[in-house]
């Protein structure tokens, strides 16, 4: 996985805008809140690299600053996700019965629940909802489709001949789940994550540019709420809604990047093929080529084929 280029560069990207995250308030050059009435809506300058907004604030420490709410929810909504599917999909694969039936029933509950109206009702209770809140709710809407997938793959895995042979030796239901199951789910597990993530980052940047999450709450959805509110999108002030835009598709796709090489490491077809793709690349041959090149020596025997025999008959 790691030397496949689509996952290396999604990881960079991904790696890029933790760092930002981590180091925000170094890199940030001004405070977001801190306000300059003699520069308002200012295009980008050598003072203020993205511009200003209509107050005179930076834009450029307001996308910074607000990276680090972005990333933070997204990975802690998708843990909290990730931890509840590994529980639920993995013990309703295993198990048989009403126990499998009922978290099978919870797992469909769950994926029909809208996840809008709740986190709504769940802002409306806070003034200011902390991240983590949001994250939570977040997590706890979005582990339904993993904990299905890893069910239906911990189901085929339970017949298997060494799940079997733990099960003969007495081995512990928490140990075959852990030691004999989850490495061969890791894959899908970490696919599962990184599908997670993306999801929490789009929701938050949505919930927060429709307003539904307080505006007080820094990520890009508020910086495009606020662009929004003040006409920028009317008046073309692109310094001030293309930057935070930009971000959230970059970070899209990193991600996928990311879940494309896990695909690709996860299915046997989808990595030979991958490996095969850059062979053929090293020699110097074209992958999307439909027909095959023909060889030199076969070239020169085509332009002079060998004569047929003659027909003695006709002699």
């Amino acid at each position: 996985m790691f030397r496949n280029r689509k996952s290396v560069a999604g990881l960079a990207i991904l790696a890029f805008f933790v760092l930002i995250a981590i180091f925000a308030d170094v890199l940030a050059p001004f405070s977001p809140t801190q306000v300059d009435n003699t520069a308002r809506f200012q295009p980008p300058s050598a003072e203020h690299w993205l511009g200003t907004t209509h107050i005179g604030e930076d834009v450029l420490s307001q996308v910074i600053h607000g990276t680090r709410g972005v990333v933070v929810v997204g990975f802690l909504a998708a843990l909290i996700a990730t931890t509840i599917a590994i529980t639920v999909g993995v013990i309703s694969g295993y198990v048989s019965g009403w126990k499998s039936e009922g978290l099978s029933a919870l797992t469909n509950v769950f994926l029909v629940i809208p996840g809008l109206p709740l986190i709504i009702i769940v802002a409306a209770m806070f003034e200011d909802p902390p991240l983590w809140v949001i994250a939570a709710v977040l997590g706890l809407i979005g582990w339904a489709w993993g904990a299905r997938v890893l069910r239906a793959q911990t189901m085929s895995l339970r017949n298997r001949d060494f799940i079997q042979a733990a099960r003969a030796n007495g081995e512990p239901l928490r140990r075959i789940i852990t030691i004999e199951m989850l490495p061969n789910l890791m894959a899908l597990i970490a696919a599962s994550f990184v599908g997670t993530v993306t999801a929490a980052i789009l929701g938050l940047t949505t919930l927060s540019y429709i307003g539904v999450i307080p505006v007080t709450t820094y990520n890009w959805g508020t910086i495009l709420n606020w662009a929004s509110a003040q006409g920028a999108f009317q008046q073309n002030q692109w310094w001030w809604y293309l930057p935070p835009g930009l971000c959230i598709a970059i970070i899209g796709v990193a991600l996928s990047l990311i879940n494309f090489g896990i695909d690709e490491y996860v299915n046997p077809r989808l990595r030979s093929a991958g490996e095969r793709a850059r062979a053929m690349k090293k020699k110097g041959l074209d992958v999307n080529e439909p027909v095959t090149a023909v060889r030199p020596e076969m070239d020169g025997l085509a332009a002079h084929p060998t004569p047929a025999p003659a027909d003695k008959g006709t002699e």
